[in-house]
Order: structure tokens, then sequence, then C-alpha cells
């Protein structure tokens, strides 16, 4: 399998990352994953462009434009012969000897590999379930950077209690998921935490709020309070991987009827009609 270093392709066991990389010794770098479907990476220029505004966000100047991006993403998915999974991509701000300050001049380093990814049709079909926990992450959740630890542990405690999701809540608001946006329905509107700095404004999720309003759904950019998400109606979740997944259990209690609801349902058959419309454009 070919990986992608600095806009060259390499064999993996070519490929190599210095110990005094900054995203390996703090952290220090962005990424994003990219759905691809029958060869076609989704969504490629929303997620290339968020990786611009990341990078811009924390200092980092990408020493590539757009459209090199998009065509070195490309390749790797045709060299690797990709017809469904994703692609991974990072980029760190360089190495440097270790001390949290760094000097101006810094060479940021891009990767980037595809990976296979199977679609949850399961859970799509049955829903999942989710618990609470508290939101104690950062509060730059908009910049999409190498800093999951908080994410991790809260996903890990999700796992361990047997749940597909952990749902973050901050001050009694619901921000999002440990890797996914959230929503609720209440009384047929989609309520959704709004774009700011307490979440990642998710490429599916903008998909979403689009389908919302073409499909005549009411929305509201408004947030959860948490006490609402558990009176919700319906509660689905977003991610490039997920698509869209209702929740059907939070904290071991039913969500309405206990099912995935109409909204999400509509809503699924929205995204998956939006799939393959991009598959047959590009084609």
């Amino acid at each position: 399998m070919k990986i992608l270093v600095n806009g060259q392709l390499v064999e993996r066991n070519e490929a190599s990352i210095d110990v005094e990389d900054r995203g390996y010794q703090f952290g220090d770098g962005i990424y994003e994953v990219i759905r691809v479907y029958k060869g076609i990476l989704f969504g490629l220029r929303e997620h290339a462009e968020r990786l611009f505004r990341s990078a811009a966000e924390i200092g980092i100047s990408l020493p590539f434009s757009l459209e090199d991006l998009e065509w070195d993403l490309q390749k790797l998915v045709q060299e690797n012969a990709v017809s469904d999974g994703a692609v991974y991509i990072q980029t760190t701000r360089g190495v440097a000897p270790r001390k949290h300050q760094y000097e101006a001049g810094l060479e940021p380093q891009t990767t980037a590999y595809t990976f296979s990814v199977k679609k949850p049709e399961q859970e799509q079909a049955y829903g999942v379930s989710a618990i609470t926990d508290e939101d104690l992450r950062w509060l730059r959740c908009d910049i999409k950077s190498l800093n999951l630890l908080y994410n991790v542990m809260a996903k890990q405690k999700a796992y361990e209690a047997g749940a597909f999701e952990g749902i973050l809540i901050r001050d009694g608001i619901v921000t999002e998921g440990t890797s996914s946006n959230v929503y609720a329905v209440l009384n047929g509107t989609v309520r959704t935490h709004p774009a700011n700095r307490m979440i990642l404004n998710g490429i599916t999720r903008k998909n979403i709020l689009d389908l919302i309003v073409k499909n005549g759904i009411e929305l509201d950019e408004k947030p959860v309070t948490e006490e609402e998400l558990r009176q919700a109606d319906e509660i689905f979740i977003s991610s490039t991987t997920a698509e869209i997944i209702s929740v059907v259990t939070l904290d071991g209690k039913s969500v309405g009827s206990g099912v995935p609801g109409p909204v999400t349902k509509q809503l699924q058959a929205a995204f998956q009609e939006c799939i393959q419309q991009a598959a047959r454009v590009s084609f």
C-alpha cells in the first residue's frame, strides 16, 4: 500500500516519522478523514478547505494549494485502488527540538493513507445506544486538531459501557459526541448546537442541514439542554464514517419509541441519495 508523504507516494514500509516531530510530541497538528464511495472522495473540497482553516487557526502555513492537495489525495486513492473506504490526512507543524515554543520557518509534515470502512448498515437500520458524559475538552473544538485525548477517554468510557457513542454535555448544554455531531428532534423540529467554537462543524453535518431544509423539515440551530435531550422524540448522530445513525437508547433508557424515528429515516434516505448523486456527477 502506498502512503502520501509530503506530496510523494511511497511504500508504507518506507514511510517514517521523526521522533522530534511536534505532532508526535505535542499533538501539534491537524487532520481530516474523507470518505471514499466508488472511488470518489466525497466532499473532498469541503474537507480540504477545513484542513486549510484549521491550519490557519493554529498558525501553520501549508506549503501546497487546495488543488495540489486534492490531486495528491485522488492519486493516493487511485494508486491503492480504493473503491469504498476512507483517507486519513494529517499535517504537523514540523520537526524541532522538544520545547513548547517554536521558531519560525519550520517545515510542515503532511502524511496521508487509505483504509477500509465498513458501512454501519446494522447500526443505521436499528439504531445504537449512547451514554452522556461531561464535556471537559479545550474551548477550540472548531479546530480539527490532533489533540483528542479527552475524546479518547470519553469514547473508551462509552465502549466499556457497551455504548456506541458518548454524548458530551457542558454546563447543561449538549455540545457533540466524542466523534460525531448530535441532533435532537423535538416536536418535529431538528435542533442541533450552532457551529461555533464549542463544536466541530462537521462536513456531514453541513450536508445534513442542507437536506433538512430541502426536505421541508424544521431546523433550529439552537443549543439543546440535557433535559430536552432526554425528552427528545428522536436523537441521531452524524460523522464521515457513521453517516447518520439513530440513538435509540440514552443512558439505558429508550429514546422516543425505542426505534429509529421517521425524521431520522427520511434524512438517512436523503443522504444516501446525496452520495449516489455525487458518484453520478463524478462519472
